[in-house]
């Protein structure tokens, strides 16, 4: 399990984008208290979701207005049409947790 960060740090309605080693960076978005992990890179553009609007599970991409529900990562209208990859994450202690697999 790898710790993004503290569950404080993502306030309700928000996204923080976290940097990994060797990978694509990731979104965490807390959505009403439930924390939701995707890749944060809109699946159509080099946008980070982070830099977009979310509304409720949906998260709009700031370049082409694509969207994806963060708690599936479907992607929802065009011109976005592949899904983002989406991790489980857990709280333990007031962190959030991924297994990148």
């Amino acid at each position: 399990m790898i710790v993004l960060c503290k569950a404080a740090e993502v306030a309700p309605g928000e996204c923080k984008r976290i940097e990994l080693a060797g990978r694509a960076p990731v979104a965490v978005f807390n959505v009403e208290g439930s924390f939701f992990v995707t890749d944060d890179t809109c699946t159509h553009g080099q946008a980070s979701l982070c830099d977009g609007f979310l509304d409720g599970k949906i998260v709009e991409c700031p370049f082409h207005a694509g969207t994806f529900d963060v708690s599936t990562g479907a992607a929802l209208t065009f011109p976005a049409t592949e899904p983002l990859r989406t991790y489980p994450a857990r709280l333990d202690a007031g962190d959030i947790l991924i297994e990148l697999g």
